[in-house]
C-alpha cells in the first residue's frame, strides 16, 4: 500500500464506522481551506478525503485491507476487474451508470422530523370515571435557542461544500467489462447535504436541538382504562436540524381501588351481612364514587346474590352513560353462640319444621357469586 489511510485519519485499523467519522470531521474543521488556505495544508485536505472516501465504503474498505488501492486506475490492484472490485458494488450501479438512476439524487435536507415520544401517567378511579386535568413533566428535545436550530454558531453559517459544490453526491469514473462508467454516491465530506458548517454550535453540537424539561397540561377524558394513549399532536422530539417535532403519548395506568374493582365500565363490590340481616333485610351505607349511599337488602337475601346500583359505574369513554355498581352479597353464618342465642335458634328452627333438615342436593352447582370468582380468576 503506498498510502496509510488508517494512520491519515488517526484510527486504529479495528476503528467503527463512527469512529472514522468523527476523525473525518474533525480534520475536515482542522484544514478546511476556507479556515487555513496554506497550500500544504490544502494538500492533507486532500489526503483525509481520499482516506474517508475509502474507510467509508465498505467495498472499498474490504479491497484496501486486502492490499489493494480502490483508488488506482486498476479499482484494486486486481486489473480492470468485475463487481466488487472495479467500483460496481451490486446492479444498482451499473443502472446509475447508464440510465441516471439513483435512490437519492441531490443534497439532503438537514431537516428532519422528530421522533415521538411516550409517557406513563398513573390516575386513580374516580379521574378514571369523570376525567380529569394533569400537569406532567416531559424531557426531551427542543430547538437550540442559541442558533434557533441553524446548528451553526451564532455569526456564522453554513457553506456549500467545494468538494461536491452543493450537489450533496460526487461521480467517479471507473472501469469495468463493460468500459469506463460514471457513478455517483454521497460526498464523504458534507455527508451528502451540499453544505458544511465550519463552526458549529457551541450548545448543540451541530444538532440543532437541545434537552429540556417542560410542563404540559393533559386533558383526560372520563372513561379511560389501562393502556389508553392520549396523542398530543407536535409535542414530541423536535428533529435534527430544528425539524417538526415528533407526537406525544400519554398512556394511562389506572390504579387499584381499595373497595371497587373495574371490569370495562362497571364496577363491583362485596358486602358481607350477618345472617340476620340476609334473612330480616337491611339497609347497608356505601361511600361510592358519587357520594354516599345506601344500599337495600331486601329480606331473604341468599349469598351469592347481587343487588345493582344502576349509572353509578364508569363513564363510556365514547358515548353518553355510565356502567352500574353492582353489590355482591355473602351472607354469613355465626360460628359460636352463647346459651341463650342457641336456645332462641332452636326455637327458631322448631317453629319451621328445619330441625332436621334433608337438604337440596343439585349436580356440581355453583352461585352466581362463585361463578363470578371463578370466571374472574380464569377458572
Amino acid at each position: 500500500m503506498a498510502t496509510d489511510y488508517y494512520a491519515v485519519l488517526g484510527v486504529r485499523r479495528d476503528a467503527s464506522q463512527d469512529e472514522i467519522k468523527k476523525a473525518f470531521r474533525r480534520l475536515a474543521r482542522e484544514l478546511h481551506p476556507d479556515v487555513n488556505p496554506d497550500p500544504k495544508t490544502q494538500e492533507r485536505f486532500k489526503e483525509i478525503n481520499a482516506a474517508y472516501e475509502v474507510l467509508s465504503d465498505p467495498q472499498k474498505k474490504q479491497v484496501y485491507d486486502l492490499g489493494g488501492d480502490p483508488l488506482s486506475a486498476s479499482g484494486g490492484g486486481g486489473g480492470a476487474g468485475g463487481f466488487g472490485q472495479g467500483g460496481f458494488g451490486n446492479f444498482s450501479d451499473i443502472m446509475d451508470a447508464f440510465f441516471g438512476t439513483s435512490s437519492q439524487r441531490g443534497p439532503r435536507s438537514r431537516t428532519r422530523r422528530g421522533q415521538d415520544a411516550m409517557i406513563r401517567l398513573e390516575i386513580d378511579l374516580a379521574e378514571a370515571a369523570f376525567g380529569t386535568t394533569k400537569d406532567i413533566q416531559v424531557d426531551t428535545a427542543v430547538v437550540c435557542t442559541t442558533c434557533s436550530g441553524e446548528g451553526a454558531a451564532p455569526g456564522t453559517s453554513a457553506q456549500t461544500c467545494d468538494m461536491c459544490r452543493g450537489r450533496g453526491e460526487v461521480s467517479q469514473v471507473t472501469r469495468s467489462f463493460l468500459g469506463q462508467v460514471m457513478t455517483s454516491r454521497p460526498c464523504p465530506q458534507c455527508q451528502g447535504f451540499g453544505t458544511v458548517v465550519p463552526t458549529p454550535c457551541p450548545e448543540c453540537a451541530g444538532d440543532g436541538r437541545i434537552r429540556s424539561r417542560r410542563t404540559l397540561t393533559v386533558k383526560i377524558p372520563a372513561g379511560v382504562d389501562n393502556g389508553t394513549r392520549i396523542q398530543l399532536a407536535g409535542e414530541g422530539e423536535v428533529g435534527p436540524g430544528g425539524g417538526p417535532a415528533g407526537d406525544l403519548y400519554v398512556e394511562i395506568h389506572e390504579l387499584s381501588h381499595a373497595v371497587f374493582q373495574r371490569r370495562g365500565d362497571d364496577l363491583h363490590c362485596t358486602v358481607t351481612i350477618p345472617m340476620t340481616a340476609g334473612a330480616l333485610g337491611t339497609k347497608v351505607p356505601l361511600e361510592t364514587l358519587d357520594g354516599l349511599e345506601e344500599v337495600d337488602i331486601r329480606p331473604g337475601t341468599q349469598s351469592g346474590q347481587s343487588v345493582p346500583l344502576h349509572g353509578r359505574g364508569i363513564t363510556h369513554l365514547r358515548g353518553g352513560g355510565r356502567g352500574d355498581l353492582i353489590v355482591h352479597v355473602e351472607v354469613t353464618t355465626p360460628t359460636k353462640l352463647d346459651p341463650e342465642q342457641e336456645r332462641l335458634l332452636r326455637d327458631l328452627a322448631k317453629m319451621r319444621n328445619e330441625e332436621r333438615p334433608t337438604g337440596q342436593f343439585q349436580p356440581g352447582q355453583q352461585g352466581l357469586f362463585s361463578r363470578l370468582k371463578d370466571a374472574f380468576n380464569g377458572r
